[in-house]
């Protein structure tokens, strides 16, 4: 297997050296083009047709968002987006287009190289051609059939395991919501320290629900979308509030799925309904095995519609998943679980699997 080919745009001469000397600590990787604009570098990638690009978003010339709508409109190459936390809201902009990630600029260092590093490798394996290709903007919500709520559903809750792929899928499924969806949704969604707010407000722009970073203390809501910061691990108490649980330096994944959906599966036992979206590894896969074991409903998205078939693989594999379903098809589902007579009621694995 050859090594893995990098093409690096970025205005800053500096930043470009920096990201070079990091990949170069790896013999595996090889930076075989910069661009210091956008149009420089959809250049380099037609030219030099290389296994992933990172990508920087403010650029004189052409800037990154425009680059990254042509290049997956041409020659669809992996990006990973690298920015500053200032410019988070624009970075998820860059999500909608066709990037698959982004990481903050002062976290590529050689001190953080690893984590970088294996970025740039897991990043580079995925086909994003069936995934993105020729995409111009985030796709438009599924209508879906107006619900009739009757309330007395606030005793449910939907908690979300994200990953890699994650604001994408995400977008797409609380898009789709209706406003007066009845009960709280909790997502806990792998992510860069500093960069939660800005997927908020990206997703405020197209979500009906109430939206937010949670807050410590604070009571859930129905109709309220609740996600964990980065910075700590969330989980929910026996008051149905907010808690914060310390993250710790060996925390691999931060914020923690698995912290979040056992809380759930704790706390709200057979009315919580567990999803498990696109990602790396296997956070969440534990917290969502506690929701089923309560006889809680469980929901992976499938491999098709996922960026990285990994998080929704392992909980597959281990039995503990009611329904596979595609990211299109995922609000449907919830809204029925909370329709007027449904209640709780559980698919059979092996018969919804397809």
């Amino acid at each position: 297997m050859g090594q893995i080919r990098v093409v690096v745009a970025d205005d800053s001469s500096f930043a470009r050296e920096v990201i070079n000397a990091v990949l170069s600590t790896d013999s595996e990787i090889k930076v075989v083009g910069e661009a210091a604009n956008g149009r420089e570098a959809v250049e380099k990638v037609l030219e030099l047709k290389p296994d992933i690009v990172t990508m920087d978003i403010e650029m004189p010339v052409m800037d990154g968002l425009e680059a990254i709508e042509r290049i997956m409109a041409s020659f669809a190459v992996p990006i990973l987006v690298v920015t500053t936390r200032g410019d988070a809201h624009t970075a998820y902009a860059a999500i909608s287009k066709g990037a698959l990630d982004l990481v903050v600029k002062p976290e590529v260092n050689l001190d953080g190289a690893r984590e970088f590093i294996d970025k740039i490798k897991m990043l580079s394996k995925i086909k994003v051609i069936t995934h993105m290709k020729g995409k111009k903007s985030i796709r438009e919500p599924k209508e879906l059939k107006k619900p009739e709520f009757s309330g007395g559903m606030s005793d449910r809750i939907v908690a979300i395991a994200s990953s890699t792929g994650g604001p994408e899928a995400l977008s797409i499924i609380l898009s789709s919501l209706p406003g007066n969806f009845p009960c709280p949704i909790v997502i806990a969604q792998h992510i860069s320290d500093g960069f939660v707010s800005g997927m908020v407000e990206w997703l405020k722009r197209i979500v009906k629900l109430n939206i937010k970073v949670a807050v410590e203390g604070e009571t859930l809501c129905p109709g309220t979308v609740y996600f964990s910061p980065s910075e700590k691990h969330m989980e929910i108490t026996n008051s149905k509030s907010v808690a914060f649980v310390a993250r710790h330096s060996k925390d691999i994944y931060r914020p923690s799925c698995d912290v979040l959906l056992s809380s759930v599966a704790r706390v709200y036992g057979s009315m919580g309904v567990g999803v498990i979206l696109t990602g790396m590894g296997s956070d969440g896969v534990l917290g969502i095995k506690k929701i089923k074991e309560a006889n809680g409903d469980t929901i992976a998205q499938d491999e098709k519609s996922s960026v990285v078939f990994g998080m929704p693989k392992v909980a597959i594999d281990s039995g503990c998943i009611d329904k596979i379903l595609s990211i299109d098809e995922i609000a449907a589902e919830l809204v029925l679980r909370m329709a007027p007579g449904k209640g709780h009621a559980p698919g059979n694995y092996q018969a919804a699997r397809h």
